[in-house]
């Protein structure tokens, strides 16, 4: 959902309690820890390491054509048309292949040193650590995530996280992904929590949002730039700061 400055939190008008909730469901990614940019990051890194310059204009002409077959790769994974093995091997692959470079020994060992290093970042998205410090010791926290078994810890301890949270439920643990109902489900019964007394947190639309609304469970959309184009519906919550989930849990 592209997003532009200026949104300001509202609460839909059939909700007249926040209150009720117990149990907070967080994605990881661009939710609490900043993924987009910990991974740009990583990338540029090894863009340098491994001389890509070598192969390509530069570092944004690298990340420009990862990013768009990142994009369509997921969606596949996403429908169970690739598995997670073949998703990684495409993505590394390809940005050598658009400029007639296909060394797949390369594209391995970069994606290995890659998925070594992301994890070690700790870059968190602005008010994390304080809204999870005032959040942790009145309400229980969950990750639900998309993210693979290998990194999603790793990420949360080195961003001294994974404390605050009662346990982490992600797609691997099922090989189902959000938006699917199967895995919203799967995180109720995990974590012996009720659906009516749940409230799901993320910065992905269809994912997060879409994917919690269609189970009947509440959801709050994240995001940080605001919205600029209509919502197919009115989510329970629209949040543009991650403090303002104290206020609207205050009520």
């Amino acid at each position: 959902m592209r997003a532009a400055r200026g949104t300001t939190l509202f609460r839909s008008s059939r909700f007249l309690s926040s209150s009720m909730y117990k149990n907070l469901f967080f994605d990881l990614d661009d939710t609490l820890w900043a993924f987009s940019a910990n991974s740009r990051a990583t990338f540029e890194a090894m863009y340098h390491r491994f001389h890509y310059e070598r192969f390509f204009r530069s570092f944004a002409h690298f990340y420009e054509l990862y990013e768009y077959r990142n994009v369509q790769l997921w969606e596949a994974y996403g429908a169970g048309d690739i598995t997670k093995e073949e998703l990684n091997r495409q993505r590394f692959l390809y940005p050598l292949q658009a400029v007639g470079a296909e060394d797949t020994a390369l594209a391995e060992t970069f994606a290995e040193h890659f998925f070594a290093e992301v994890p070690m970042q700790s870059g968190l998205m602005p008010h994390a650590r304080e809204v999870l410090e005032y959040l942790a010791p009145r309400y229980n926290l969950y990750i639900l995530s998309n993210g693979f078994q290998e990194l999603q810890r790793r990420k949360m301890e080195s961003a001294d996280i994974y404390r605050y949270f009662k346990k982490m439920v992600l797609s691997d643990d099922i090989g189902v992904l959000k938006p699917r109902p199967e895995i919203f489900h799967f995180a109720l019964s995990a974590t012996q929590s009720q659906l009516k007394d749940s409230l799901m947190i993320g910065d992905n639309w269809v994912n997060d949002v879409e994917g919690a609304h269609g189970v009947g469970m509440h959801q709050a959309f994240y995001a940080p730039e605001g919205v600029s184009e209509p919502l197919p519906f009115a989510p329970t919550y629209l949040i543009t700061d991650l403090r303002e989930l104290t206020k609207l849990l205050a009520k």
